[in-house]
């Protein structure tokens, strides 16, 4: 089944250009606005798998959109494009649960990735903008590589590749659940933050320590 999706974008080149890329690559587009209100009312009639919202509209911003969103149990995954690198408006866009958020200037490069990871229920933030608001969570190389255990290296890696805990399961012979285990123990040892994507960024960012 295709994955379906509503874009929001009050300017109207952005609007017709993400449109074209996107049914181009072979998406099912139920809808387009060009202010949030009408983007929610979309999203609230076809309840489609992802909605794609620029985060500055008039009526509805994408954020209260997304927001709404959590607020009302609304299953669409929320995708936040943006020029903004506010800090404030990050934080508040991961406690809205939103599954991905792009700089404007990266977001045709950067949408199929996202969208796929979108499809596999993982995040994925812009490395530019995580990387921006986060810069304490490069690796400092003080006595990490002693903390972690042989496997936990090899996912790593596997997560710096894109992969998702299903692919890394398949690929190392154990259980999604194992995986998920050794996840969370990679992220207590790096001392990382649980926010969406932060530890395949991290790994992105680290890959060639390893």
């Amino acid at each position: 089944m295709n994955t379906t999706i509503v874009i929001a974008d009050d300017h109207p080149l952005m609007l017709r250009g993400m449109s074209d890329f996107l049914t181009s690559k072979g998406y099912t587009l139920v809808g387009s606005a060009q202010d949030g209100q009408s983007a929610y009312n979309l999203i609230v009639k076809h309840r489609p798998d992802i909605a794609i919202l620029d985060i500055r509209m008039p009526n509805k911003t994408g954020l209260e959109v997304a927001e709404d969103c959590k607020k009302n149990n609304i299953d669409t995954k929320i995708i936040l494009i943006t020029f903004d690198k506010d800090k404030d408006i990050y934080d508040n866009a991961v406690a809205a649960g939103v599954y991905g958020y792009l700089l404007k200037d990266f977001a045709i490069e950067e949408i199929e990735t996202c969208i796929a990871h979108v499809e596999m229920d993982e995040a994925y933030f812009s490395e530019e903008i995580y990387t921006h608001l986060n810069p304490s969570k490069t690796w400092d190389g003080t006595g990490i590589l002693d903390k972690l255990t042989k496997a936990e290296k090899k996912i790593i890696l596997l997560i710096a590749n894109q992969n998702n805990s299903q692919e890394i399961a398949e690929k190392l012979n154990i259980s999604t659940r194992t995986v998920e285990k050794h996840r969370s123990n990679i992220i207590n040892k790096l001392g990382l933050d649980r926010k969406p994507s932060t530890l395949s960024v991290w790994a992105s960012l680290n890959k060639n320590k390893f």
